[in-house]
């Protein structure tokens, strides 16, 4: 996220909260946007997920008390594109360079800032404060992966090694990228790993520093392992929980679990897109199961009770009552899919009358006797009135 966009966009409108809204406000807020918006939901529809990436985003800086902060005190100073004096500054607004801001520069307009403001940006931006040359911590990559479940693994939930490759510290240079382990500062960035390039309007954008690649730090002997960039390639292979109820197609997040950080920076997230597998027997429509029975006519005419089989677990019973039609569809409570609160979705039963393809002698005979007690009924009268009246 640019500079630019952190102070430009409304994440309070994007929510629908107020400014003022508490913390179980906007988890409110955003549980029930990205239920509404989540990819799952609008299949093939770009805006829903565009919009589910926005408001994704919004949470994840209102949702952090600490990110929160910064970002309301970033708009309160830039968010009209300018700074305004206080009273007796001779009122009105004006534009500045943010690369003075960071960079530790006063301005003569505005009065000396010394190295303060820096630090309203030091956390989201790895930037350090006016005039450090200090390098800054820097966030591990994220890593996307993909996986296949087992229908039943999906609705139940399971543990699945999962083998990676990401860029993590070289073991040759301990991360440096100096054989000696001795880089120095990069003159350019002065060890910050970014350079101020103008936008216009009198802002200062921010872009990686072109020749230490965002490090802050240049090697005088560069690693033959790394060939200077302090980071190597590495595999690892981790167990991943995956949770009870995932669809296919589902991107879930482990935060924490990407690429190791550099400098003692947080690790990036794993990001893992879940494929699911068919099954024989059960289907599925979003937290309920679905299974198609077999009954015979005498059962769906007479009634009865049809044993069901469930996922994983004992068969129910369900009762037909009599003159049960064929596609019928009975449910059986609490025997679907495991919902994000914990709860069971239900199992769908579609009634399907089965047709004998061999008859005994006596079945036939008794079918016969069926059809002549029957011959004055015709089930299909309706239907020709319909078409006559259409």
């Amino acid at each position: 996220m640019s500079t630019k966009d952190f102070i430009e966009k409304d994440y309070y409108k994007v929510l629908g909260v107020p400014k003022d809204a508490t913390e179980a406000e906007i988890k409110k807020a955003y549980r029930k946007l990205a239920r509404e918006f989540h990819p799952d939901a609008n299949k093939g529809n770009a805006k829903a997920e565009e919009r589910f990436k926005e408001i994704s985003e919004a949470n994840d800086v209102l949702g952090d008390p600490k990110k929160r902060k910064e970002y309301d005190e970033a708009r309160a100073l830039f968010g009209n594109g300018g700074f305004r004096p206080g009273p007796g500054a001779g009122g009105g607004s004006f534009n500045f360079d943010l690369g003075d801001l960071f960079g530790g520069g006063g301005n003569a307009q505005s009065g000396s800032f010394g190295g303060g403001l820096g630090d309203v940006f030091g956390g989201l931006f790895n930037r350090g404060g006016a005039g450090t040359t200090r390098t800054q911590p820097r966030r591990g990559q994220d890593i996307d992966t993909e996986v296949t479940l087992s229908f039943t693994e999906a609705i139940e939930g399971a543990t699945v090694p999962l083998r990676m490759s990401s860029q993590a510290p070289c073991k040759a240079c301990s991360g440096t990228g100096d054989k000696n382990g001795t880089p120095r500062v990069c003159p350019t960035c002065v060890g910050t790993g970014q350079v101020a390039r103008g936008s216009g309007g009198g802002f200062s954008l921010t872009d990686p520093c072109p020749d230490c690649k965002g490090r802050g730090l240049i090697a005088e002997h560069p690693c033959l392992e790394c060939k200077g960039s302090g980071r190597a390639k590495s595999s690892r292979t981790m167990q991943v929980r995956i949770p009870a109820g995932v669809t296919d197609g589902q991107r879930i997040r482990l935060r924490g679990k990407g690429a190791p950080g550099e400098r003692g920076g947080p690790a990036g997230d794993l990001y893992v897109v879940v494929h699911v597998g068919e099954h024989p027997v059960f289907g599925r429509k979003g937290d309920n199961l679905t299974v198609t029975v077999p009954v015979t006519y005498p059962e769906a005419a007479l009634g009865g009770e049809v044993r069901v089989p469930t996922l994983g677990g004992p068969a129910v019973t369900l009762k037909l009552p009599p003159g049960t039609p064929n596609g019928r569809t009975m449910r059986a409570r609490g025997k679907g899919a495991v919902r994000t609160d914990g709860t069971r979705g239900d199992l769908l039963v579609t009634v399907e009358v089965s047709v004998p393809q061999d008859l005994s002698g006596k079945a036939r005979d008794a079918l016969e006797a069926y059809r002549e007690a029957t011959a004055g009924e015709d089930p299909r009268a309706e239907l020709f009135e319909a078409a006559k009246g259409a």
